[in-house]
């Protein structure tokens, strides 16, 4: 796919993006997480509304996970001490016990930020002010206890539109695209935008997601952030000084799937927030020691001898607590089912390529997930083994893409191209002990 550069340079476009919003949507509020992007949207929403709606009321959410930095923790307070003298901004500081993913270990697949039943284990103490959501203080009365954290923020701006008399609501997210792949293709692909747009998105009946900062770049949230000295999370300053480059400077909490190769910086630039962070989910010191080694899944994972990748995974499987294992059984049985009978869109050069490497492949129609109408490509024989002989992608299946979640905790099995939606968020809290007529795992 090649981009298409215009003559507007992406400050005036935010500009035009936020009229629109200030224009369509009553509620507006800002999801605020502490990192550089969201740090700036705040910002700059702040400053678009100081100068064209100086009545808008705006809100700022931020949804805290305990573990983090100090530093990150300095520059929040920092920042609501500071919106605190703002008229017309509300706070909401959101630290409710909530199930998030960790990557760390094959035997948990979340640890709860501000357990309640944990609280000698905290990373560290609960935020005291007024605007602070907790179990003692929760006007949310959408919050169901130890929700996903995925669904705590959707259902935070169901509440937010629920307690703002009912009227059409927008969170605005920080989001770009060029922070991954993934993320440029979701902005890419998306079919059905608000009025044709595609950074913008609905959660519920009158209530959307907004990334009007979708097409900036690293350079552009730097340069604005100098040019118009802002505030911004000095972590990043400790991060240059580690010698990272701007990929792997993330705020985020330090056990998902991102964070995880970058722990030992917890014991390097903060060493007391890391002995807590040891202390609070299995696996912190493995990943910490062996975080960039195929210990964990990094990179090149050799086969061990006399297996291949479909043994080698049902190996692994079987050294599994039995939920964990069902829950990849029911990713591997789903993505089999979906290759042999609907199909993925799949460029035409790879499918090209796949023929003439001897794949038994059909087409089977057009995928409905990309604007492109790719042809939907379904596998006639079993599910290769490995397809190493396949160089355009590696968006195809494999018996070796299925060992790699294993190996990486990667629970949600990303790396195969699945996501979160709320049915299968719903079937992993009710996996059952034992499985039964598993064909293909079987």
């Amino acid at each position: 796919m090649v981009r298409t550069y215009i003559e507007q340079n992406v400050f005036d476009a935010l500009q035009e993006r936020l009229q629109f919003i200030f224009k369509e949507f009553d509620n507006i509020y800002v999801s605020f997480s502490g990192g550089k992007d969201s740090g700036l949207l705040l910002n700059l929403l702040l400053d678009y509304r100081s100068r064209f709606a100086p009545n808008k009321t705006i809100g700022v959410f931020h949804q805290d996970f305990e573990a983090q930095y100090t530093v990150t923790t300095e520059y929040i307070e920092r920042t609501f001490k500071r919106l605190e003298q703002e008229s017309n901004v509300e706070l909401y500081w959101c630290c409710l016990p909530m199930a998030t993913r960790t990557a760390l270990s094959s035997y948990e697949m979340f640890w709860y930020p501000w357990d309640d039943k944990k609280q000698d284990a905290w990373c560290r103490p609960m935020p005291k002010h007024d605007y602070i959501i907790n179990l003692e203080h929760n006007p949310m009365t959408t919050y169901k206890y130890r929700m996903h954290q995925e669904d705590l923020a959707k259902q935070f701006s169901r509440w937010y539109k629920l307690s703002h008399d009912n009227k059409k609501t927008v969170c605005l997210l920080g989001i770009r695209a060029d922070e991954s792949l993934q993320r440029y293709s979701g902005f890419l692909n998306k079919k059905y935008g608000y009025k044709g747009t595609c950074w913008i998105s609905q959660q519920f009946k009158d209530v959307w997601c907004a990334s009007p900062m979708y097409d900036w770049t690293t350079e552009d949230v730097w340069h604005a952030n100098y040019q118009f000295c802002y505030d911004y999370n000095r972590l990043y300053d400790l991060y240059y000084m580690a010698g990272l480059n701007v990929s792997q400077m993330r705020v985020a909490s330090p056990f998902n799937d991102y964070s995880k190769d970058s722990l030992n910086l917890y014991r390097v630039i903060d060493p007391e927030i890391w002995v807590k962070l040891v202390g609070r989910v299995q696996g912190a010191n493995f990943a910490c020691i062996y975080g960039r080694t195929k210990a964990m899944g990094y990179r090149n994972v050799t086969l061990p001898e006399g297996h291949t990748w479909q043994s080698y995974t049902k190996f692994l499987l079987d050294t599994l607590p039995v939920r964990l294992k069902n829950n990849y059984i029911r990713k591997f049985n789903t993505s089999i089912k979906f290759w042999h009978t609907t199909g993925g869109g799949l460029d035409e050069d790879t499918i090209q390529e796949l023929l003439a490497h001897g794949y038994k492949i059909k087409r089977n129609g057009v995928s409905n997930y990309t604007l492109n109408k790719k042809s939907r490509i379904i596998f006639l024989e079993k599910i290769p083994d490995d397809t190493d002989d396949i160089k355009s992608t590696k968006d195809i299946p494999s018996w070796k893409r299925m060992c790699f979640c294993i190996l990486k905790n990667d629970h949600v099995c990303r790396f195969m191209g699945f996501g979160l939606n709320r049915e299968q968020r719903r079937q992993v809290d009710v996996i059952k002990a034992k499985y039964k007529n598993i064909e293909e795992i079987g």
